[in-house]
């Protein structure tokens, strides 16, 4: 006999919810499947779970769009973060700015590397000092840097920090309906299992093929075990008789080639 199991994944909880509730839809005093407890039961609980499913769908959607915006502008913010530094230290090389200054950009004075800036943490970190650090130098008698400018810097640098700030808000939202969906996950799976008890109770005297087709009908979902012939398998008998058939044909003329050997025997020497 296959075996049941309960869904396992959200679309196919409202599927097995949804094709119960259609078929108790249609149930009367006289032919009653499912008991009105459950059927109220499942009625308040089927839209309430679809809105929070909705609700749950609709965030992750909106957080997955805004990480594919949030990655073009990091590599922006990114390239014009690390162009400025190159074209400082150009300008320190050719001697138009002064060694020491790099330190108000908190960058070492004797060393023309580009600083680590693969995470977004330490992006908005540089990205704050070489602002900042240009800012106070200019302030202080220095000549701005151009190619980029710091005011070109600090757009893209501002718009890669505005949208991690929506991005964290985003993955906060969607946290919380994920914590809300599997909270109220289980009150669903404990209405579809006594649905399915029901079912199979009422259908628990007709014979196993017979049982199985009506109760797939309301939802139940059936697996077969490796190797296990399925309980409709038509064919597989049909094939079983013709074969017996076959068998029994076989033994009848061997039984007759039997006796004409046994004639032959007595009355041919």
């Amino acid at each position: 006999m296959p075996y049941r199991r309960l869904p396992t994944t959200d679309q196919a909880r409202l599927r097995a919810l949804r094709t119960a509730l259609k078929q108790a839809e249609g149930q009367n005093y006289t032919n009653q499947v499912l008991s009105f407890k459950i059927i109220s039961e499942l009625q308040s609980y089927l839209p309430v779970f679809e809105s929070k499913l909705t609700h749950y769908q609709q965030t992750t959607d909106d957080l997955i769009d805004e990480n594919k915006r949030c990655q073009q502008l990091v590599s922006n913010a990114r390239l014009y973060i690390s162009h400025f530094i190159q074209v400082l230290n150009l300008a320190v090389i050719r001697g138009e700015i002064k060694r020491e200054h790099k330190r108000y950009y908190n960058l070492d004075p004797d060393s023309n590397s580009i600083p680590d800036m693969d995470s977004d943490n330490t992006l908005l970190e540089w990205g704050n000092l070489i602002i900042q650090g240009e800012l106070e130098r200019t302030r202080n008698n220095g000549l701005p840097i151009y190619n980029p400018a710091i005011g070109k810097v600090q757009v893209h640098y501002d718009l890669f920090k505005e949208l991690k700030q929506t991005q964290k808000m985003r993955q906060l939202a969607a946290r919380r309906a994920s914590d809300d969906l599997a909270a109220f996950r289980g009150k669903g799976d404990n209405i579809i299992l006594e649905i399915w008890n029901q079912i199979e109770a009422k259908f628990q005297h007709l014979e196993p093929n017979e049982r199985m087709e009506e109760c797939q009908k309301y939802g139940i979902v059936y697996y077969y075990r490796r190797g296990e012939k399925p309980l409709n398998s038509t064919d597989d008998e049909e094939q079983d008789e013709t074969g017996q058939e076959n068998i029994n044909s076989d033994n009848q003329e061997s039984e007759r080639n039997d006796t004409k050997a046994l004639q032959s025997t007595l009355f041919f020497p």
